[in-house]
């Protein structure tokens, strides 16, 4: 991974997490700045994920991102919003960030 795409992929995670914070705020409390405030970081987030598409292959770049949002956005939700999960959801986490790696690092391998 290039030192470009390594600071797009931190880019587009930071951005993805406002945007997913930005979206938890307007569910628990909406109005009209908080919905185009998400939808404006989520578009930016996806701009940038194009251009990661492009350097990385569709499949790396979002696996990629994938895990990383799967991992932080929990983070968030679990520390900021005080959400908790099931015992079995926390297992379907776990296993979901195992198959993105292996997805991610088996194109890697070959």
């Amino acid at each position: 991974m290039t030192l470009t795409g390594f600071l797009q992929l931190t880019a587009s995670t930071v951005i993805f997490l406002l945007a997913a914070t930005c979206a938890k705020s307007w569910a628990l409390g909406p109005s009209t700045v908080k919905l185009i405030l998400t939808i404006l970081l989520y578009s930016a987030g996806n701009l940038i994920m194009l251009r990661l598409v492009r350097e990385f292959g569709m499949a790396s770049a979002f696996s990629l991102s994938a895990v990383i949002q799967l991992i932080a956005v929990n983070l968030i939700a679990l520390t900021f919003f005080g959400e908790r999960l099931p015992l079995i959801q926390s297992f379907g986490i776990v296993f979901a960030v195992i198959a993105v790696g292996l997805i991610t690092f088996g194109s890697v391998a070959k």
